[in-house]
């Protein structure tokens, strides 16, 4: 007996097929990306020097661009197509130009530079070379150093106050942090802080600055317009970030040691509660729509989520191994985590990690894992 070929039948299935495939491309593009626009991840890893260039939509690398040993501290320029980052290892910032993956300026700044920050209009950069106890500020139009300020010993970090008048600067070698003027990089002030002082964050009104320790299991904290310390915080545990409510209301902090979240209350400038989370919370991003809270916990390779206004944990959500530093793209659509012993990158979507669905089914695998290079580190995000 001959078969007779169903045309109809055909025509529905590839039909059907399409708007499949059209409702899961929609649903894994971000809402708020226009047609023609891009959406990129940017990945250092330090032990390859290089930077990977990952499409966010395709979720697959297009692109590993040399940058030079030690990359560290990428971010993303305010305004432009541009990634700017430094080479730890040689002492020069680099930019690269987003549409071509390019490395178009490498600006000498001296030995050890660890981080950058930009002014809030992003005409200015700014960076702590830790070698030579220096602060430049870099024309990023030009790519050329306009301005130089000396810090205190091993200056480590230089973050721009919300409303770019102020580069506060933490100083590890003599437990100190220095206040300069954005404009020219005179010196305002020098606080005495905890030792070793690392990693710092700003409240959105200018008022105060909380600076964590590498060394110690406390926190200080800066009020930057009396230019003096208020206090020295005790944790209980050392902090493994610094995570702060875009209100600026609460800091949360991840501890290894303590096995959980502290908050700390910005106002009164005490530890207002504790939250249990697991192995050793490592990094955090902050969710402001949800108010959700995402804690990566390195041993236990997974993420928690995390319900700030409740105070409520959610189901933990595996991401790969060694889960380390993590970011949200625009919107909040993505969740990025750099899995740091498998040299990947996982890309989630935040509609799994609800903290209210979380906790109610089991754990889902991430959208992606995308092969990076050795050791990756540092994230940023990038439209354009």
């Amino acid at each position: 007996m001959k078969l007779r070929f169903n045309f109809r039948l055909v025509f529905l299935v590839v039909l059907l097929s399409a708007f499949a495939i059209r409702e899961v491309a929609l649903e894994l593009r971000p809402s708020f990306l226009r047609p023609g626009l891009h959406l990129f991840a940017y990945v250092g890893n330090t032990a390859d020097g290089t930077v990977s260039a990952i499409d966010l939509i395709k979720l697959s690398s297009v692109a590993t661009i040399p940058v030079g040993p030690g990359p560290s501290g990428l971010r993303a320029h305010p305004t432009r197509p541009e990634i700017w980052g430094v080479s730890s290892t040689d002492g020069y910032v680099w930019v690269l130009d987003c549409r071509s993956n390019r490395v178009t300026a490498e600006i000498p700044v001296g030995s050890e530079p660890y981080a950058l920050d930009f002014s809030p209009d992003g005409r200015t950069a700014y960076v702590a070379a830790s070698g030579v106890n220096t602060v430049l500020a870099i024309d990023t139009l030009s790519r050329r150093v306009i301005a130089r300020g000396r810090a205190g010993r091993r200056p480590w970090i230089a973050r721009v106050s919300p409303d770019g008048k102020m580069i506060v600067v933490s100083n590890r070698d003599d437990a100190t942090l220095s206040i300069l003027d954005a404009a020219t990089l005179a010196p305002m002030g020098v606080v005495s802080t905890i030792p070793d002082p690392e990693q710092i964050v700003i409240l959105p009104d200018n008022s105060k600055a909380f600076v964590t320790s590498g060394t110690t299991n406390q926190i200080s904290v800066v009020d930057l317009k009396q230019k003096v310390l208020l206090t020295n915080l005790a944790l209980g545990g050392p902090p493994n970030d610094l995570v702060l409510k875009p209100d600026g209301g609460e800091l949360y902090i991840p501890s290894r040691d303590t096995h959980g979240l502290l908050i700390v209350n910005t106002g009164t400038n005490e530890v207002s509660d504790f939250l249990l989370l697991g192995m050793s919370p490592s990094s955090a991003t902050f969710e402001p729509v949800t108010e959700t809270l995402y804690v990566s916990d390195f041993d236990a390779d997974h993420i928690v989520p995390v319900a700030v206004a409740t105070r409520q944990v959610g189901r933990p959500i595996q991401a790969g191994d060694g889960p380390s530093t993590l970011l949200l793209t625009p919107g909040g659509d993505i969740l990025l985590v750099i899995d740091a012993n498998s040299d990947d990158l996982a890309a989630i979507r935040t509609k799994i990690l609800q903290t209210g669905q979380a906790s109610l089914s089991p754990p889902r695998p991430p959208t992606g894992l995308i092969p990076l290079g050795g050791r990756p580190r540092d994230l940023a995000i990038k439209v354009f």
